[in-house]
């Protein structure tokens, strides 16, 4: 399959994609927030697989067509990977909130920059290394590992920042030889075939007015998922990385006006310090593309 090189649209993708993926983080923190996380992210995924073996059965070759690959493999550990991921997220927000949980997760895309040699084969210069390196400081700035109060809790997002930065450079790497179609159906089927086996030794009875929410998470979380895979199938990964700075900004509204959370100053600096480093990287990464 040959890919496309339009960063253009590759970053309207992001940003959008930051838009569905910060009204899903609130509609997950609420749910969870009430009954089991296990329960909620079944549920979400079960919906999810429905949606994209529908959309498999109608599109041209049929579901044969969307589930042939020669990488099956690393598409069922795609799957894997983002429903683990998923559920240590949802767990970070219910006990840490949506800003902090975020503010640490906004270091994912510098996590991308420095894997990206290793696992895409794209060369990463001393001047993002360099970028990192001041990212990985605005990190420490969040979670204060020096200081008394030091919440062991916070290295959750942290861990779930990772596990996503590799979500994302195994997804451009699957899109090399499958297509958008191919890498959306496995993200849904084999997360859902992993999430039921845990999730249904967690049911719990819920509220009518949750199961409106929760049929809105379902929505969001089929768009945003899928607005991922067609971003990276557009652009370079470290192009459009930087825009996902956007899903702070989000989550830090939803968070402060329906939560009521608050901003720390240190997590003000924190992310601020990470996000420049972030947009370092993609001026160095624009910059080597015109003088190429």
């Amino acid at each position: 399959m040959s890919q496309k090189n339009n960063v253009n649209a590759g970053i309207a993708l992001m940003i959008a994609a930051t838009i569905v993926f910060a009204l899903q983080d609130g509609i997950s923190r609420h749910l969870a927030g009430t009954y089991n996380t296990y329960m909620v992210v079944m549920i979400r995924y079960w919906f999810f697989a429905a949606f994209v073996i529908a959309v498999a059965a109608r599109s041209a070759g049929g579901l044969r067509t969307a589930a042939k690959t020669e990488q099956l493999g690393l598409q069922i550990f795609r799957g894997l990977l983002l429903a683990g991921e998923i559920c240590v997220a949802v767990f970070s927000f219910t006990i840490l909130g949506l800003i902090e949980s975020q503010a640490v997760f906004i270091c994912y895309p510098l996590l991308i920059a420095a894997l990206s040699g290793p696992v895409l084969g794209e060369k990463v210069g001393w001047r993002r290394w360099a970028a990192i390196g001041v990212g990985c400081i605005g990190v420490l700035i969040i979670l204060q590992p020096g200081a008394g109060v030091f919440n062991p809790w916070a290295v959750v997002p942290l861990i779930s920042a990772f596990m996503f930065a590799v979500y994302g450079l195994l997804t451009r790497y699957a899109a090399r030889r499958d297509s958008t179609a191919t890498s959306f159906f496995w993200t849904g089927v084999a997360g859902a075939v992993a999430m039921t086996a845990v999730g249904v030794w967690f049911w719990e009875p819920m509220a009518r007015t949750d199961w409106l929410w929760m049929g809105l998470l379902c929505i969001t979380g089929a768009l945003g998922h899928w607005l991922l895979i067609k971003c990276y199938e557009m652009a370079e990964a470290s192009a459009v990385q930087p825009f996902a700075y956007f899903h702070l900004m989000w989550s830090a509204i939803l968070g402060i006006t329906i939560f009521h959370e608050t901003l720390r100053p240190e997590v003000v600096l924190g992310a601020a310090i990470v996000i420049a480093a972030g947009l370092f990287t993609l001026w160095r990464e624009r910059r080597k593309s015109r003088a190429g």
